[in-house]
């Protein structure tokens, strides 16, 4: 391998754990958003609160009116849509700070979405957390709201930074 490489490349991390599904949905992005939402180690409350939000959406009619929308295929839907390609970097280069454009790890992506979904939900007053929780996936599907305003931003602050492309070393 080239030396340019090995500078890009992470080293691994060795005892990454394995989150298991979740007990309903059988889906380990479910069952990692549920972390994301506990407070204080209050996982049966979090538990709760993701299942009453999916409930919700469950009873939901889709667009045409017609069925019922899966949460499954929501949430997935709306954590893709959220999920941020580029983000900016502060890179101090002689004396100067500048914001560079890079793309955005996987994993980064996942937990961005996740933060952002939740922080938008918890950030609306006057329903319950499962209530707003729903309202903001199902803005994030239709890719309304304030999780997508915030990809859209990000985005934005990237592409107005291109110029900056080049100190990503």
């Amino acid at each position: 391998m080239r030396e340019s490489n090995l500078k890009n490349m992470r080293r691994p991390i060795k005892n990454k754990r394995q989150i298991e599904p979740d007990r309903v949905y059988g889906s380990v992005d479910v069952a990692k958003f549920i972390n994301y939402v506990m407070l204080d180690g209050k996982k049966d409350i979090a538990r709760k609160i993701v299942y009453g939000a999916f409930d919700i959406i469950k009873n939901t009619k889709d667009e045409n009116g017609k069925g019922n929308l899966d949460p499954i295929e929501v949430f997935d839907t709306a954590v893709s849509n959220v999920k941020p390609k580029m983000e900016v970097r502060s890179r101090r280069v002689g004396g100067a700070n500048y914001q560079v454009p890079v793309e955005v790890r996987p994993e980064r992506q996942l937990s961005l979405a996740f933060r952002w979904i939740i922080s938008a939900a918890r950030a609306k007053s006057g329903k319950s957390m499962k209530e707003r929780l729903a309202d903001e996936l199902l803005a994030a599907y239709k890719e309304e709201g304030e999780a997508i305003t915030k990809k859209i931003n990000t985005h934005k602050m990237a592409e107005a930074n291109k110029a900056f492309a080049h100190f990503a070393w």
